[in-house]
């Protein structure tokens, strides 16, 4: 972080987020009013939101990945992957069968199909995917809605960390234990598995589990190393809900329009939403 950006700024451009939020409004790119304003500095405002989303009473519960998928990186001009905070305010179990989810207050929202990890024990930098996945002890399908407090999604990868990693909310499918008996290898069924997403049941893309930084396995690893290199945030706990980022390109959403996923190669069920 540069040593003209302080605690204080920090704080300030957090006061501006949350004020947003309140108002299903939006705001100018930080980094066009901030020269310099990097990822460094983003990092801290995530530790500042944190601390006030915490002060009004507010639970983080995990983290967000999000620009794992390489083939969207040219379109939102960023270059590598970032991460946010997910709350028990923003965390939803979608029940089989399918539901309705309110997009009141989401900035001009998209969905993403996404893997999601519950993270059984702290996993350290340094280790491979299989040590990797040995810390984890649960795995969902899931929708992520991202938002953009930024008009016509057009920011900097910086802007996008600072607005909270661009997270609106999950939706989780059925958490699937990974050590139950005659569980399947997950490390390569996380590689070649497929997704269609279908918007009022017409395919709209298909994804697989190499789109997502060579895997979800490789995205949580990715994320603990960011971290460990993170002066401003905690690492991983025991505990925590890991999403890993979209398998297929993500897609505005609008109220009205049902949603689903018809995943192939591993044991999740797909996922069923109506938006209201």
């Amino acid at each position: 972080m540069t040593t003209t950006f302080s605690r204080d700024d920090a704080g300030a451009i957090a006061d501006e987020v949350i004020a947003a939020q309140a108002a299903g409004g939006q705001l100018a790119p930080i980094s066009q009013r901030r020269p310099g304003f990097g990822l460094p500095e983003a990092y801290a405002v995530t530790a500042a939101l944190r601390r006030l989303r915490q002060a009004r009473g507010e639970t983080p519960v995990g983290r967000k990945i999000g620009f794992t998928n390489r083939a969207m990186w040219v379109e939102y001009g960023v270059h590598a992957p970032i991460w946010g905070d997910m709350y028990a305010s923003t965390v939803h179990d979608l029940p089989a069968g399918g539901s309705r989810f309110p997009l009141a207050g989401q900035a001009e929202p998209k969905i993403e199909p996404e893997i999601a990890f519950g993270i059984g024990a702290a996993p350290q930098p340094g280790m491979d995917d299989r040590q990797i996945l040995g810390c984890v002890a649960w795995v969902a399908h899931a929708f992520e809605v991202v938002q953009s407090r930024f008009p016509g999604w057009q920011f900097s990868a910086a802007d996008g960390v600072a607005s909270g990693g661009l997270h609106g909310a999950l939706l989780l499918g059925e958490r699937v234990d990974v050590a139950v008996a005659q569980a399947p290898d997950w490390h390569d069924r996380l590689l070649n598995f497929e997704v269609d997403i279908l918007r009022d049941g017409d395919v709209v893309d298909r994804g697989k589990g190499l789109n997502v930084l060579d895997g979800p396995l490789s995205a949580l690893r990715h994320l603990v190393e960011l971290l460990a290199a993170d002066p401003h945030n905690p690492q991983l706990a025991a505990g925590e809900i890991v999403t890993t980022g979209t398998l297929t390109r993500a897609f505005s959403i609008a109220p009205g329009e049902r949603w689903s996923t018809q995943v192939r190669g591993i044991p999740l069920p797909g996922l069923d939403v109506t938006f209201v």
